[in-house]
């Protein structure tokens, strides 16, 4: 956990200002009310908005103070790492049972298609062209969200199609473009495992998350 703390000299003036006014009589009064501020930002930040203030104060009071402590600083690390990891077992197991919820109802729309690789698409216009093989480069116009709707990145949006290698792109999509005829626009489902993995990608894109696009293929280049 690291904490950034740059004080300039102007910095410090308006801090001795700010002391004035909400009664922190001296500069290391202001100093300690910061750095409270700080670490308190930074544990929000990290997703620690629940702890127990008073066992926190506690503990921080007697590492200050260099008393004897009930957890050595290794164990208290392996200790915060635990619960790291707790929390994003439990994030993932909700993203795997929440994808695996919504494909089995979207399987169940008449519109929609599923191929044995899981991959699910429902064709929104037809396309009558040539359709891509692994040797093409494609040009696409697309739109990508999760599953709650929340967009995550769209060529429609920032009004540019963008080409590619076919097989340059998440496997859901290696398999889409080599059953589309250039001209079709298609809506595609894809399972985490076609998708990003369990890695996710990005701030938005979550370990095992189910994506969908609105996939327009323009042509083949």
């Amino acid at each position: 956990m690291k904490i950034k703390i740059l004080f300039g000299l102007s910095a410090m003036a308006a801090l001795m200002n700010l002391s004035n006014a909400q009664n922190l009589k001296t500069t290391a009064d202001s100093v300690s009310y910061s750095l409270s501020i700080l670490i308190a930002q930074n544990l929000q930040q990290q997703g620690f908005d629940s702890i127990d203030l008073a066992i926190f104060t506690k503990g921080f009071t007697e590492a200050m103070k260099k008393k004897p402590l009930l957890l050595d600083a290794a164990k208290a690390n392996a200790v915060i790492q635990d619960y790291i990891n707790q929390q994003k077992t439990s994030a993932n197991a909700t993203n795997i049972l929440e994808g695996k919820k919504f494909l089995a109802d979207n399987a169940a729309r008449k519109e929609v298609v599923t191929t044995a690789s899981g991959l699910q698409y429902e064709i929104l216009t037809k396309g009558t062209g040539p359709i891509p093989t692994t040797k093409d480069k494609v040009r696409v116009h697309y739109h990508g969200t999760l599953i709650n709707g929340k967009v995550f990145d769209s060529s429609v949006l920032r009004g540019e199609p963008i080409s590619f290698a076919v097989t340059g792109v998440i496997q859901g999509w290696v398999e889409a473009l080599q059953l589309m005829p250039v001209g079709s626009k298609w809506k595609l489902f894809i399972p985490y495992n076609l998708a990003y993995g369990e890695q996710g990608s990005g701030s938005v894109i979550g370990p095992y998350s189910t994506l969908i696009f609105e996939v327009e293929l323009l042509g083949i280049e």
